[in-house]
């Protein structure tokens, strides 16, 4: 498994932090984890075609996670209908579908692909899901940020596995989706004197990494307020394993 952390940052806009996105490669499948500005540059970076992805999974719909979804589709279409070889599968949490309706009521059929091309699957927010493939297993759970927000947790048939909180204050349901995963890519969005609503701190990341059990934990969709200051020794009052604050284009092979 593959790992590559495409945006570190948030809606601010940056040279060095494009918005919050990570791809997973593994077996015959590249995962997007998320897409805010700059995700389709970074991708381009690191080898990747948008034609190379498999799926696409939303954390939750607020631009900095979801901005170049539009871009993306509409890039799909050229130079021709027929560019995608294979289905694009769009994950995201209730109110998906009506989410698309939406772009796709702004945009018209420049975002709309062929018949066969893109498959939408909404995961109850509620429950949340679980879904298995030949390459992997994807595990969703909603978190407190939004109400379709969801962290998720993907697993290679070997048992290597990473997880991604989104956006979200502390909850149970972060600790059951990090459970002793290889690595955790958890937002810290503010250092520890900044907390707000919805979001974690670098200490509260690492509360969450030590409870689970996490094997590594990854700082990331960091805004400014982080600069200067040592977020990885405010991680590591809380979680003793190895912690690293994000950078884009950083990459891990699990």
């Amino acid at each position: 498994m593959k790992v590559t952390i495409l945006g570190s940052g948030t809606c601010v806009p940056r040279l060095d932090r494009s918005a919050c996105a990570a791809v997973v490669e593994t077996g015959g499948a590249k995962i997007l984890l998320d897409l805010g500005p700059g995700t389709v540059r970074r991708l381009l970076h690191c080898g990747i075609s948008i034609f190379d992805l498999t799926h696409i999974f939303l954390s939750h719909f607020h631009p900095d996670h979801t901005a170049e979804l539009v871009p993306l589709l509409f890039a799909t279409k050229y130079p021709d209908e027929s560019a995608r070889q294979g289905v694009l599968h769009l994950l995201g949490g209730s109110g998906l579908k009506r989410f698309y309706k939406g772009l796709q009521a702004a945009y018209g059929d420049w975002i709309v692909l062929p018949r066969g091309q893109l498959a939408l699957r909404e995961i109850d927010t509620l429950a949340g899901e679980t879904i298995f493939t030949d390459d992997f297993t994807l595990t969703a759970r909603p978190v407190q940020h939004r109400p379709e927000s969801l962290a998720v947790r993907i697993s290679e048939p070997a048992g290597i596995s990473v997880a991604y909180s989104g956006d979200s204050d502390p909850c149970e349901a972060l600790i059951e989706v990090a459970r002793r995963v290889d690595l955790f890519i958890c937002e810290a969005a503010m250092p520890d004197e900044h907390k707000v609503p919805g979001h974690m701190t670098p200490s509260l990341a690492g509360r969450i990494a030590a409870r689970a059990e996490a094997k590594r934990l990854i700082l990331t969709h960091l805004y400014p307020d982080c600069d200067g200051v040592d977020i990885v020794k405010q991680a590591a009052q809380t979680y003793k394993g190895p912690v690293v604050a994000a950078e884009d284009l950083m990459t891990f092979t699990l």
